[in-house]
């Protein structure tokens, strides 16, 4: 460790300045001490953390992985509660598809070639069939839920901004408002007959703001003219790019003025009246 000089200019200098071994604040070791108690600095500051781009301190790459192995875990429980057969279905997942790239290895002669191959390919699939097997317990979990469609629009991948219960009843019957590339999407979920009122009145109140923007109405459930659950997703993914994203923040800003839910709406409801967990909407995203 370099030692820092003292910043005291009436500080003696040579052999007069040092005083007897282990008395700290007198010698030069005493200004090492000082010095690494300040933070390592010649001026006595500790370094700022590094910010993001979201101004929040940067997070090392170990913690991410610790950070994602953890929820991976933690998802891997909740899952093996409602579908016993996980370990088996991933197991049988791995050993297929490495027997086949290694049998495509021993067909071209290098066995030992593709080996890694085989054992990365392995472990892609069974993440894979994990994945999908954790987003449909948790769809089976939240299906018929109070807030079940909030959850899923919220989870979307993009620039998609989700005000939940704006509209809404004391029958839990909602309406949520998602703002996108195609424009403005009204969700509604609970009695048919009730909900199309609600979004029929959400849509006057919004017309006056978004003026030309298109407007679309998606009513959440198994029946005819419904979209269900487990689709919703996609549905509203697929609908056409009407706006740029210049448009969609011009729009936005507009938009703040009408506010957000006006009704308590569950975020990520379970039987029982449990919460979703963060690592469920985490696999549920990937």
């Amino acid at each position: 460790m370099a030692r820092s000089r003292s910043t005291d200019p009436s500080a003696p200098t040579g052999s007069a300045g040092r005083g007897p071994a282990g008395v700290a604040g007198r010698g030069t070791k005493g200004a090492t001490a000082v010095g690494a108690a300040t933070g390592g600095g010649r001026d006595g500051k500790a370094k700022a953390p590094k910010l993001g781009k979201d101004g929040k301190p940067k997070v090392g790459r170990l913690t991410k992985l610790k950070n994602q192995a953890g929820m991976i875990g933690q998802a891997y429980k909740l899952t093996y509660r409602n579908d016993p057969k996980l370990p088996w279905v991933m197991l049988i997942t791995f050993v297929v598809t490495f027997a086949v790239v290694e049998l495509v290895g021993i067909l071209l002669s290098s066995p030992f070639l593709f080996l890694p191959f085989a054992v990365l390919l392995g472990l892609l699939a069974t993440l894979i069939v994990f994945g999908r097997r954790a987003q449909g317990t948790a769809y089976k979990q939240v299906e018929g839920q109070p807030g079940a469609a909030s959850w899923v629009l919220e989870g979307m991948r993009g620039d998609w901004r989700v005000s939940s219960g704006v509209a809404g009843n004391r029958e839990l019957d909602a309406v949520h408002r998602v703002l996108g590339r195609p424009g403005i999407i009204l969700v509604g979920e609970g009695n048919q007959g009730r909900v199309r009122g609600l979004i029929a009145a959400e849509k006057r109140r919004i017309a006056k703001v978004v003026g030309d923007t298109p407007i679309y109405d998606v009513l959440v459930g198994d029946g005819e003219g419904q979209v269900p659950l487990k689709k919703l997703s996609a549905h509203v993914m697929k609908l056409p790019r009407n706006l740029s994203a210049a448009e969609v923040n011009a729009l936005g800003k507009r938009m703040s003025a009408l506010g957000g839910a006006r009704m308590p709406v569950p975020g990520g409801p379970l039987p029982g009246g449990r919460q979703m967990s963060v690592s469920q909407r985490q696999v549920r995203r990937r």
